[in-house]
């Protein structure tokens, strides 16, 4: 097949969305199908176009096997909803013409997040006559209304609308998490339009690895501490300071040690807070290279996922499948009904506690530290979970498998549950 993926991430950011649609692409390519990527000029997540990739507005590159098409994006560093806007409107504005400059997809998979995409990715499906699936990784514009991105009337009505028309112009609809399913039933959207395919994880690539050989631990003197590990993403979804109150009441435990690994103007925020507490057991890191992902996480005796509590059915940290990959338990700060509790619980691989509440979360932490053996019991579950059910293999074979289905109709789905993709969409 001609497949193109109209995704705003992808490599080189590290994080999020990225790795894993690039992983989706190179997969894909390697078994034989024509993949081409339409994206923006990487910035994710300091939100600044990486050096390299300055001054240009478009560019065209052939990564194994995948050609890559970016476009100039207006990023700003400074969280918000007009920076938002300036960032989608320029991608969806400029992305259209690198994506008419291609061969004919037979099927374009839209990565969302980025709602506004939509609108190109109908144009597209138009004038080429082909299928279109919608990967949706948040459900918009709840999130950006629960974490107080989004609050004029006149906004969410509009984003309510482009939502709207996201799932009626979509082929079919995959999403990541069961959570899923009933918001968008609730708005409309019949099963038959809904594919459950979860998110993935590079099971070879990260992989449980002797915490003796972090090279990371060594690096910032960690080889004597019980590190309790975030790395990812420092948002408004993230509860990340309740990691810092929850270090201020482990202070009588000097081996227990606090480590953030994130982007660096975010890191500086943090900083501020750990030394208002005045904390020296917290330490606050810059990314390392993606290649250097498996060690960081080796050095970790703990895993955490945080979230607030207004982050319920409509996110799913794509570091829930990362950690349990790894060997590592994980001590997720979420709300209990969401679909990250649901996972991880799902799992067998970590402890579920109460969101943005310190105290529970220095609980868990000790419940850990003063018993490894649960700690390695939930680290092996864990890991056996990822295995059987968030291989990038098994994505992939999913993902081949609906696009077949939409393009070629008279095949056989390589899943069972791919069956769902050859229902006749409801009118």
């Amino acid at each position: 097949m001609r497949i193109l993926i109209y995704s705003y991430n992808y490599h080189p950011e590290p994080i999020g969305i990225a790795p894993l649609m690039t992983e989706l692409a190179e997969g894909l390519a390697a078994r034989g199908h024509q993949v081409r990527v339409v994206t923006a000029m990487p910035n994710y997540p300091e939100r600044t176009i990486y050096p390299e990739y300055r001054g240009r507005l478009y560019a065209t590159e052939t990564r194994n096997g995948v050609m890559i098409q970016r476009c100039f994006v207006m990023a700003c560093p400074k969280r918000g909803l007009l920076g938002r806007l300036l960032l989608e409107s320029s991608f969806i504005t400029l992305s259209l013409w690198p994506a008419l400059r291609g061969w004919r997809p037979d099927i374009i998979l839209n990565s969302s997040p980025s709602l506004p995409a939509c609108l190109p990715v109908a144009i597209l499906k138009t004038l080429f006559q082909c299928p279109s699936v919608l990967n949706l990784q948040d459900i918009l514009p709840e999130a950006a209304i629960q974490t107080g991105l989004l609050s004029n009337p006149l906004a969410i009505r509009a984003f309510e609308l482009l939502e709207s028309f996201a799932y009626r112009s979509a082929t079919r609809i995959s999403i990541i998490a069961p959570g899923f399913r009933d918001n968008l039933r609730s708005k409309g959207v019949p099963d038959s339009k809904m594919v459950p395919i979860s998110n993935w994880v590079d099971v070879d690539f990260i992989a449980p690895r002797p915490q003796a050989s972090s090279e990371f631990r060594r690096r910032h003197g960690l080889q004597d501490k019980f590190v309790v590990l975030y790395t990812g993403n420092i948002a408004e979804t993230q509860g990340v300071r309740t990691a810092i109150r929850a270090a201020q009441a482990l202070t009588t435990y000097p081996d227990i040690q606090m480590v953030i690994v994130g982007e660096g103007k975010q890191l500086t925020a943090l900083d501020r807070f750990r030394q208002q507490l005045g904390l020296n057991n917290v330490s606050l890191l810059p990314f390392v290279p993606r290649a250097e992902l498996p060690d960081l996480l080796a050095a970790a005796d703990v895993g955490l996922i945080l979230q607030k509590h207004g982050v319920v059915g409509f996110n799913m940290p794509s570091k829930t499948q990362v950690l349990l990959a790894s060997g590592r338990p994980i001590l997720a700060s979420v709300p209990a009904h969401g679909t990250a509790a649901q996972a991880v619980l799902a799992s067998g691989g970590g402890l579920v506690v109460d969101p943005e509440n310190p105290t529970a979360l220095a609980k868990g932490i000790l419940d850990l530290y003063h018993q490894p053996e649960k700690a390695q019991a939930l680290a092996r579950r864990g890991r056996q979970y990822a295995l059987e059910h968030y291989s990038a293999k098994r994505a992939i074979d999913r993902y081949e498998a609906l696009f077949y289905a939409l393009t070629s109709p008279q095949r056989q789905p390589l899943d069972g549950d791919m069956v769902l993709a050859l229902q006749p969409v409801q009118k």
